[in-house]
């Protein structure tokens, strides 16, 4: 038998009330200690599922208000002048003169909702057409269309 074992054995004959009662303390408090990281990782878990479902609230809401932002009030153009997108801009409009077919303007238009921003490729589409780097292309294929 080497020594600690025998320091050990000697101790728990002498003092195994304490020895117990120390063994147990510790395993409470080990148990304690888990009851806690796993409440505290619980609160983080529902803290996080709050914040998704908060996003995920506001993504959706900001959709549903793109697809019928045309019906409402103070849209740039008419509902029968407007095209939907998507990407990278929401809407492309066209202002009319009057009950005249003719263009007079077009529109590029984003839709936002509270405190959203311009992602980086609308802000580059803004700064494009501010900057008058937009024009016209028509594109003709001369080849065949087979089915």
């Amino acid at each position: 038998m080497n020594m600690l074992q025998r320091i050990l054995e000697k101790f728990t004959s002498e003092n195994q009330e304490v020895f117990i009662f120390t063994a147990v303390l510790c395993l409470l408090s080990g148990l304690v200690g888990l009851l806690i990281g796993k409440v505290k990782y619980g609160l983080l878990l529902k803290k996080q599922r709050q914040d998704a479902v908060k996003r995920s609230k506001s993504v959706l809401l900001g959709q549903i208000t793109e697809q019928i932002a045309p019906l409402l009030p103070k849209f740039p153009c008419h509902v029968k002048d407007v095209k939907f997108l998507g990407k990278p801009i929401d809407f492309i409009g066209f202002k009319t003169t009057g009950d005249s077919e003719l263009i007079e303007e077009v529109l590029f238009i984003e839709v936002k909702t509270g405190d959203s921003t311009l992602s980086k490729r609308e802000e580059s589409l803004k700064k494009a057409i501010e900057k008058g780097k937009v024009r016209y292309v028509e594109y003709r294929y001369k080849g065949e269309v087979s089915r």
